[in-house]
C-alpha cells in the first residue's frame, strides 16, 4: 500500500463514522478497509489495484453501470446553468418538471403526482406524514397505524426504521414507535407452518393480515407498506397471488397500500417497477436508487389519484401543507435522473434485466440447488439470493456463530467478486448492474460455486 493511502486510511479510522460498521472495529483497525478508486460498467477498482466484479451493483442501486459520462455530463451542463433553486410556494425549474412527467409515464397507471427526497427513507417518512393528513382531512384521526411485514425494509429513521422489519433497526434505539405493526414475512420456505404448500401459505399470509387489522380495529389502521419483492431481509420473492390476495383484505377495510419500489423500480425486476410485474394497484409509490443509479442522491413519491384529491381538497380547507426538504427537486440530481432514464430506456436494459436476470438465476439454481451447504437459491428479473442451511429439508439453520453467509462472501471477493452477506441470515445476496450480459453472468455463477466449495470443505469436512 502506498503511503498515500496509508494516511488516508488513519484519516478514516480517526474521523468518519460508516454507517453499518463495527464502530470499535473500525476504529482501531481490526476491520481492513477498502477505498474504491475508480469503476466502469459492472466493475469496481479499489486501493490495491484490485478489479472487482460489482454483483451488487453498490446497495442495489447502480442499475445503468458505473462511469456512464453522459450522466456526468448532464449534472455539470445543469450546474453550470442553475445549480439549485427551491421549489417551495410553486418554484420550479426545467429539469424537475420534465422529470415528473417522465416518472409518471414509469409508473404504473392511477398516479398523479411526485414529490422528491434524496433517500428511500425520507421518502417513507414523507408516505408516513401523507397517510396522517389523508385520514385528518377526510376526518378519521384515529386512523393513523401502518403495517409492515417482517424482515421487510423501509429506511433507518424513528418512523421508517420502525416500518422497517429487522430486529437489528429496533436495537437500542427504542423502536419500534407506537402506530407501527409488523404481520408475516412472505417467505414461504422459512415461514410457511410445516406441511402448508404455497397456495395455502398466501391465503395464510392474507387471513394473519386480516386477523391484526380486525385485532386493531379497521377503523384505527390507515395503510399498509411492503416492497414489491423483499431486498435487504433476504431478497424473498413473493409466492404466486400473494399480492392479489393482500390487496384484496386492505380493499375490503380501506387500507391504502404503499409500495415501497426504493430497490424495484426502474428497469430491476424486467418490469418498469415491481408493481406492474406482480399486479400491485398502490395509492402510493416510494422510489430512489435506480432513478439516478445513484450518481446523484435523489427519491421521488408517487402520489395516486386518490390520495392526491384528498390532498387538493386539504389545500382549500387548511392551506398548504406544512412538510418540505430544503432539496426537494433539486435541480443536479434532477438532471443526473433524467439521463439516467435517457439510458435505461434508449439500451432496453428493463428488457436486459428481464433476459439476462432469468438467465442468471437459472444458472444460480442449476449450479447450486441440492448443494449440501444450499437450503434455497430464489430470485426475478436482476436480483438473485442463495440461501445456506445446515438441513434443507428440515429448513434448520446453520448457527449464526459459524457465518457461513459472511464467509462465503469473503471466498467470492478473493475471488475478485463482491458478492453481498446479506445482514439478517445466511444468505448470499446478487443485484447486479441492469448491463450484465450472459458471459459476465456465467463468470459471478462460477465465482460463486467455487466460493461455496471452498467454505462447503472447512464446514462440512
Amino acid at each position: 500500500m502506498s503511503q498515500d493511502f496509508s494516511q488516508l486510511f488513519e484519516q478514516d479510522r480517526a474521523h468518519f463514522m460508516h454507517p453499518s460498521t463495527h464502530a470499535h472495529d473500525h476504529a482501531s483497525g481490526a476491520l481492513k478497509g477498502r477505498i474504491i478508486t475508480g469503476a466502469e460498467g459492472i466493475r469496481l477498482r479499489d486501493h490495491e489495484g484490485r478489479e472487482l466484479i460489482d454483483a451488487f451493483a453498490g446497495l442495489y442501486c447502480v442499475n445503468i453501470g458505473y462511469g456512464r459520462t453522459e450522466v456526468a455530463e448532464a449534472i455539470y451542463k445543469q450546474a453550470k446553468e442553475l445549480a439549485y433553486y427551491h421549489t417551495y410556494v410553486g418554484h420550479s425549474t426545467e429539469a424537475i418538471i420534465e422529470l415528473s412527467s417522465r416518472i409518471i409515464d414509469w409508473a404504473p397507471e392511477g398516479m398523479k403526482k411526485v414529490y422528491y427526497g434524496l433517500s428511500g427513507s425520507d421518502a417513507n417518512e414523507t408516505q408516513i406524514k401523507l397517510v396522517r393528513y389523508y385520514n385528518n382531512i377526510l376526518g378519521r384521526p384515529q386512523k393513523k397505524k401502518i403495517i409492515s411485514r417482517d424482515r421487510g425494509y423501509h429506511g433507518s429513521g424513528i418512523m421508517t426504521g420502525s416500518l422497517t422489519g429487522l430486529a437489528s433497526f429496533h436495537q437500542n434505539f427504542d423502536l419500534p414507535a407506537e402506530g407501527i405493526k409488523h404481520t408475516v414475512c412472505p417467505h414461504w420456505y422459512r415461514k410457511a407452518p410445516a406441511g402448508m404448500d404455497e397456495t395455502a401459505f398466501v391465503q395464510y399470509c392474507a387471513n394473519e393480515l386480516e386477523k391484526m387489522i380486525l385485532a386493531e380495529g379497521p377503523d384505527t389502521v390507515a395503510a399498509f407498506i411492503g416492497e414489491p419483492l423483499m431486498g435487504t431481509g433476504g431478497i424473498i420473492v413473493p409466492p404466486k397471488g400473494y399480492w392479489a390476495a393482500i390487496q384484496a383484505v386492505l380493499n375490503k377495510y380501506d387500507v391504502l397500500l404503499i409500495a415501497d419500489e426504493v430497490v424495484c423500480a426502474f428497469g430491476r425486476l424486467g418490469s418498469k417497477m415491481g408493481s406492474q410485474r406482480y399486479g400491485m394497484k398502490p395509492d402510493l409509490i416510494t422510489t430512489a436508487k435506480g432513478l439516478t443509479s445513484a450518481y446523484a442522491p435523489l427519491s421521488a413519491v408517487i402520489v395516486g389519484e386518490k390520495v392526491w384529491s384528498v390532498i387538493d381538497q386539504g389545500s382549500q380547507k387548511e392551506g398548504a401543507m406544512g412538510h418540505g426538504w430544503t432539496y426537494s427537486g433539486h435541480p443536479v440530481c434532477a438532471a443526473a435522473a433524467l439521463a439516467n432514464l435517457d439510458i435505461l430506456e434508449r439500451e432496453n436494459l428493463t428488457e436486459n434485466a428481464e433476459v439476462v436476470g432469468a438467465y442468471l438465476n437459472r444458472a444460480l439454481r442449476e449450479a447450486l440447488e441440492g448443494h449440501p451447504l444450499v437450503g434455497e437459491v430464489r430470485g426475478d428479473g436482476m436480483l438473485a439470493a442463495v440461501e445456506f442451511m445446515a438441513d434443507r429439508e428440515a429448513r434448520t439453520p446453520f448457527d449464526p456463530s459459524f457465518k457461513i453467509g459472511p464467509q462465503v462472501s469473503a471466498a467470492c471477493l478473493e475471488r475478485g467478486m463482491v458478492a453481498r452477506a446479506m445482514p439478517h441470515g445466511d444468505i448470499l445476496g446478487f443485484a447486479p448492474p441492469l448491463v450484465l450480459t450472459r458471459e459476465d453472468a456465467d463468470l459471478i455463477v462460477a465465482i460463486t460455486k467455487d466460493a461455496v466449495d471452498e467454505v462447503a470443505g472447512k464446514v462440512l469436512g
